[in-house]
């Protein structure tokens, strides 16, 4: 986030700040899982989620666009509780008969997502590894060895924008504007 702040300081600006330890652990309850401390951590210093007033009811994820990348956003507390209740299944995982191999496991929290909701990045409670999902394609789990490996890969790119050596984003004007 000093990255951003930094290189894109105007993007950072409209972030709205921190969840509440009330909102964080309302959200598990309803939930029925724990947060990994790494994910409570960040949504602690960054709930992503849009104002009431900004989100869209049409759309199955909202946050803010163009960070990390164009066309995904972090989910804030709201949106990924929304997200986890659309991907949970009775029994823990999806398909039923693929345990070894799911498309989806309860125990995978979204933190990143697409507007749709198709695509996107996940933390595994049980080992605090990152994956990532695409609805009709196979799930890969164990991207990141953990969330912190994936911000820094997040830092990498920030860092590549800010010396004009990333070939799809730039810092202008206080945004990141990709091409």
């Amino acid at each position: 986030m000093t990255l951003l702040r930094r290189h894109a300081p105007a993007d950072h600006a409209d972030l709205p700040g921190p969840a509440s330890e009330q909102m964080l652990a309302a959200a598990e309850e309803r939930m029925g899982i724990s947060l990994p401390g790494d994910l409570r951590a960040w949504l602690s210093q960054n709930n992503l989620d849009l104002p009431e007033e900004d989100v869209d009811d049409e759309v199955a994820c909202c946050g803010f666009d163009g960070f990390p990348d164009e066309g995904s956003f972090f989910l804030g507390v709201r949106a990924l509780e929304k997200l986890y209740a659309n991907r949970s299944v009775p029994g823990g995982f999806d398909p039923p008969d693929q345990p070894d191999n799911p498309f989806w496991r309860n125990e995978w929290i979204p933190f990143l997502s697409d507007r749709d909701g198709w695509t996107g990045k996940f933390i595994d409670v049980r080992d605090g590894r990152v994956g990532r999902w695409f609805v009709g394609d196979i799930t890969i789990t164990g991207e990141y060895a953990s969330l912190a490996q994936y911000f820094d890969s997040v830092a990498e790119m920030l860092t590549k924008i800010a010396d004009g050596s990333h070939p799809v984003c730039k810092a202008a004007d206080g945004r990141l504007v990709w091409s």
